[in-house]
């Protein structure tokens, strides 16, 4: 049944009748994604691009990774690209704050470089085989680490400009396995998947398994369900903070401008998402916490009793400060100045 699934998935993504690029690891899940993409191109009209990136992480196996993903491309008749990349790299910096850990390193390094062979060969679409265990550890790890209402959403089966595609992540890994044995399907084995010094190791062969055994036999659907019901509200959220911003937030070259009155009668939840959503644009995501918005939330409700002499400081060198009649957030890097509380 998992080939009639993922055709009917394939469909409902409204993939079909172009080039698609099949990020393979060479690892179980990947293999059968490469497997099931192999057996449903006909039907939907899809040239085959196998990817495969070379993190550089393991000496000799991944190098046998490699070879072997390439192999498996030329039997199934597939174009294969591969590139190599540099976690370590991306680690080189004295700044403690803005230093990545090495498996964000190596996700971004991963990303960047499926999108430049994507762009290379033409692909319309960049598949990866994340699967329903990959989504239920990604819902609890956010959960642990003490994730917001967004942040339960997880991932999403189709990326926001529909490019970025992960078919399997309704398929429990039990499936992907019994596809795998019963079709012979051959794949290496990463030992660092092993490596309890990951958390997300250690989720999926301890506690997970401890979890379902003891509470809920039928966790990983139950989290999957979670983060997609999650993420259908997160869609009409945001359409609410997009209309709002039209009213309430100004892209300008001097900076983002934000209204001046209002926010004392604008419900919390509202406020404080327009906060992030400036935030962001101004360059700050990876760095927004809890107590920035609280602290932006709580200088903006001041309104016009808002002292011109006051700003509030934020990472990166951005400033929020009252200017004229609104405040403005931006970049003053040769600038210090008096924290507004």
């Amino acid at each position: 049944m998992l080939d009639t699934d993922f055709r009917t998935k394939l469909e409902a993504l409204d993939v079909g009748g172009g080039r698609l690029l099949v990020a393979v690891s060479g690892g179980r899940d990947s293999m059968v994604l490469l497997d099931l993409f192999r057996r449903a191109s006909a039907s939907r009209h899809l040239e085959l691009v196998v990817a495969h990136v070379n993190h550089q992480l393991r000496g000799g196996e991944a190098d046998a990774d490699e070879q072997h993903v390439q192999a498996e491309a030329a039997l199934a008749g597939v174009d294969y690209r591969s590139l190599r990349v540099e976690p370590e790299a991306d680690r080189r910096t004295p700044n403690s704050r803005s230093r990545p850990t090495l498996e964000e390193a190596a996700r971004n390094q991963r990303r960047a470089a499926l999108l430049s062979i994507a762009d290379q060969c033409d692909c319309t679409w960049i598949a990866t085989a994340h699967h329903a265990g990959d989504q239920a550890e990604t819902v609890l790890m956010r959960i642990l680490r003490g994730t917001g209402p967004d942040g339960l959403a997880a991932m999403a089966d189709r990326s926001p400009d529909g490019r970025w595609l992960k078919p399997l992540l309704g398929v429990m890994p039990a499936e992907i396995e019994n596809w795998a044995k019963r079709h012979t399907i051959v794949w290496r084995e990463d030992e660092s998947n092993r490596d309890r010094r990951f958390m997300r190791n250690r989720l999926r062969h301890d506690w997970i398994p401890g979890l379902s055994e003891t509470f809920n036999p039928q966790l990983l659907r139950t989290l999957g369900n979670l983060a997609e019901a999650q993420r259908r509200d997160l869609e009409w959220l945001e359409g609410l903070v997009q209309q709002a911003a039209k009213e309430r937030i100004e892209m300008g070259p001097a900076g983002i401008r934000l209204a001046i009155d209002g926010w004392t009668e604008t419900p919390a939840a509202l406020a404080r998402r327009l906060v992030r959503y400036a935030l962001v644009e101004v360059g700050l995501g990876r760095h927004v916490t809890r107590t920035h918005l609280a602290r932006v939330l709580d200088f903006l409700e001041l309104g016009r009793a808002a002292g011109r002499d006051k700003r509030i400081e934020l990472p990166e060198g951005v400033v929020l400060r009252r200017v004229d009649d609104a405040f403005l957030l931006s970049a003053l890097p040769t600038q210090k100045g008096i924290d507004g509380h």
